[in-house]
């Protein structure tokens, strides 16, 4: 039966996000940027030790001791840190909570495609300021009137980074808007803006557990703040859903922040391979921007990008390819194990060769 044209006039309607493909098959799997390495041994001790009698009381509200591992990992108070079931999570709320201007937020017109749909969703104005030719934000674009800022740093889906003295700019221009650092990538980059935290009281820095703590699918993110503006996430998580993070994210996440030294090899083995990518790209006549991230966003001047997409997924290789204006010849390729990076260039020898 449809449903009444009547009924449908007062329904939210929204263009939603798409995620990348998630294969149930065994495949090489370059096209969400997950971890390729398993996450701290920590992680899987405390599942197989974990009482799940504890399963039946609500977990803690607060996330208490996640808030302490990461206040302690960063050196912030308590009370700066807001975690989420994911930085998606953490971002919606950051949207709900701090972007309610009659003036319109601002963030890139290339670049992570969820800040489009939570404005939407939310009913908050935007302005998408173009990135420049070579795909780099435009730090003067961001200094007009608005009602709030948001950007990847690196940014994806070209995994360029700006450093702290681009960062600060943005942040000087803009002491009456809440400035978003989204730093899902920051780990494979550079100096992070929390460095900038305790001097201005605008900003926000948002992180994930998903890409170089291997654990996306546990869904866990943070924001670090001043203490003011976290009370003003965590009123309105607590008026939206008092118990997002479940038992076993919670403990899980306590393991993977204490295992430093096991995060930072993750770390130095993606981006080593990274950099031996970059070069084996090179070779086959591959363009990019210079990639800071555990992806690189890469084109080839006589090879089609959507054909390559269709016969790299025909092969069991899947990457990331947007139909979208100025990125339709470029595809996301998501640094895997060395082994699996292998595997992509021996296919693309042959079909360039053939080609």
């Amino acid at each position: 039966m449809a449903v009444r044209e009547e009924l449908l006039r007062n329904i939210r309607s929204v263009e939603p996000y798409v995620p990348g493909e998630q294969p149930q098959h065994k495949v090489v799997k370059l096209n969400t940027n997950e971890n390729p390495y398993s996450p701290a041994p920590g992680v899987e001790r405390v599942l197989k030790e974990m009482d799940t009698d504890r399963f039946r009381l609500y977990p803690d509200p607060t996330a208490d001791e996640l808030v302490g591992s990461l206040a302690d990992y960063y050196g912030v108070g308590k009370d700066q840190v807001f975690v989420g079931v994911g930085s998606d999570d953490v971002i919606s709320m950051c949207f709900l909570t701090f972007f309610n201007s009659d003036f319109p937020i601002l963030f890139p017109d290339i670049t992570y495609s969820f800040y489009k749909v939570w404005a939407e969703l939310y009913r908050i104005p935007y302005h998408c300021p173009e990135l420049d030719e070579n795909f780099k934000i435009v730090k003067e674009d961001y200094y007009a009137e608005n009602g709030g800022i948001i950007f990847p740093n690196p940014n994806a889906p070209t995994a360029i980074y700006e450093d702290l003295e681009f960062v600060e700019d943005i942040l000087k221009q803009n002491r009456n808007s809440i400035v978003i650092v989204d730093e899902a990538y920051i780990d494979f980059a550079g100096r992070s803006a929390m460095e900038l935290i305790d001097k201005y009281d605008n900003l926000i820095v948002t992180q994930t557990f998903s890409k170089a703590r291997s654990m996306a699918g546990m869904r866990i993110g943070y924001a670090i703040s001043n203490p003011d503006l976290i009370r003003c996430l965590n009123d309105v998580k607590y008026s939206f859903n008092s118990y997002t993070m479940n038992q076993t994210a919670l403990a899980c996440g306590v393991e993977a922040v204490e295992d430093k030294a096991y995060f930072e090899e993750g770390v130095r083995k993606i981006v080593e391979t990274r950099e031996w990518a970059k070069e084996e790209l090179r070779k086959l006549g591959f363009v990019f921007p210079d990639t800071k991230a555990n992806f690189i966003f890469a084109r080839h001047p006589e090879v089609d990008a959507n054909e390559l997409f269709q016969a790299l997924k025909e092969n069991n290789i899947f990457v990331r390819h947007w139909n979208a204006p100025r990125i339709d010849q470029y595809l996301r390729i998501t640094i895997g194990t060395r082994e699996e990076m292998a595997t992509l260039f021996d296919f693309l020898r042959t079909y360039i060769k053939e080609k």
